[in-house]
C-alpha cells in the first residue's frame, strides 16, 4: 500500500483503480474476475511469514479462467487494409462465427464480410520464408471463419509502408479445403472494413522492470516505460454492445475487457487483461541465471 500510494501521489499512475496497479480496484478494471483471484488464493496458500509470489502465478489464474470462459471475437491492432477484387462491389455477406472453439453451448454470432476487411499489419509481409504461416505476396492464407484469399500486390504510400494490400478469393472455400487440394496452412483474423467499429486498445505490462521494487534504492528508475501502450484499430461490428468489464478473447491477441472510460467518453475502450502466453517468462529466466 506504501509503494502504491507514492505512485499515486507521484502521478506516476492514475489511481488506486489504475490497472497497472494489484490493488483490488485495479485488478477489477483490468478484467481479474473473482473466480481467478480465489484461485490465486487457493494456490499460494496462507502463511505469517512474509513471501513474495511471481505475478506470473496470478497471471496464469486468470488465463485458465477467461481461456475456458471469455467468449470470442476479432479485433485489429494494427490496420491495413485488403481489398478482395473479385468479391462483388457493395455486397456483404453474414458468416457464421462459434463464440468458443471449444465450448458449442456458448453459441455463436455473426460476422460481416465484405470486399474491404482490415488485419493486423504484421500479418503481411512481401517475402518470407515457411516458418511464417500468414499472408504472403503470391501465397494464400485462410479468413478466420471465412474464405481462402491470395495476396496478388501491395501500393504503398512515398515513404514504401504499405497502404492497400490487394487479394482474390476463392468462393468456393467457406468452411472447406479448396476443392483441388491445395494446403492452406496459415489463418488470420480479420474485421470487415464496411462495418467494424473503431476501438482503443490500452495494452498493459507489468509496472516494475524487477520482481521486488520496494528493495530497490531508487523505486522510480524501475518502473517499465512501457506498461502502457496505446493503440487504436477496429473491432468486429457485435462488441458496440459490449458491456463494461465484459471479458473477451481477442484470436491471437490476448484477453481484454471493456474499460469504465468507454461509458464516460463514449466510445470503444478495452483493457488488456493478460496475453494468450507468458511474455515475462523468458526474460524470468534470464535474469535468475544472470544473478
Amino acid at each position: 500500500k506504501r509503494i502504491i500510494n507514492t505512485l499515486v501521489e507521484e502521478n506516476k499512475v492514475t489511481g488506486w483503480d489504475d490497472p497497472r496497479v494489484a490493488s483490488i480496484a485495479g485488478l477489477r478494471r483490468r478484467g481479474y474476475t473473482p473466480d481467478s483471484i480465489r484461485e490465486f488464493c487457493r494456490r499460494i496458500g496462507v502463511t505469517k511469514m512474509d513471501n513474495q509470489v511471481e505475478m506470473s502465478m496470478l497471471e496464469a489464474c486468470i488465463r485458465d479462467d477467461l481461456n475456458a470462459n471469455a467468449p470470442r471475437a476479432m479485433a485489429v491492432m494494427d490496420p491495413v487494409k485488403i481489398v478482395i477484387e473479385n468479391y462483388p462491389e457493395g455486397e456483404q455477406e453474414l458468416l457464421d462465427a462459434p463464440n468458443h472453439p471449444n465450448d458449442p453451448e456458448m453459441g455463436s454470432r455473426q460476422v460481416t464480410f465484405s470486399r474491404e476487411i482490415w488485419i493486423e499489419r504484421e500479418d503481411f509481409r512481401e517475402s518470407a520464408n515457411k516458418k511464417f504461416k500468414r499472408l504472403v505476396l503470391d501465397k494464400e492464407v485462410r479468413l478466420r471463419n471465412a474464405y481462402v484469399i491470395r495476396a496478388d500486390r501491395v501500393e504503398t504510400d512515398d515513404n514504401g509502408e504499405i497502404q492497400t494490400i490487394y487479394c482474390h478469393y476463392d468462393a468456393e472455400t467457406l468452411g472447406k479445403d479448396p476443392a483441388d487440394g491445395r494446403k492452406v496452412k496459415g489463418v488470420i483474423h480479420w474485421v470487415s472494413a464496411e462495418t467494424a467499429k473503431e476501438a482503443e486498445f490500452r495494452v498493459y505490462d507489468r509496472l516494475f522492470q524487477v520482481p521486488n521494487p520496494a528493495a530497490e534504492e531508487d523505486l522510480f528508475s524501475t518502473l517499465n516505460p512501457e506498461s502502457l501502450v496505446i493503440k487504436k484499430g477496429f473491432v468486429e461490428a457485435n462488441l458496440a454492445n459490449a458491456k463494461l468489464g465484459e471479458n473477451f478473447q481477442f484470436e491471437r491477441l490476448g484477453y481484454y475487457c471493456m474499460d469504465q472510460d468507454a461509458d464516460t467518453e463514449a466510445r470503444l475502450i478495452f483493457n488488456q487483461t493478460v496475453g494468450l502466453r507468458d511474455s515475462w517468462a523468458k526474460i524470468e529466466q534470464q535474469q535468475a541465471t544472470e544473478s
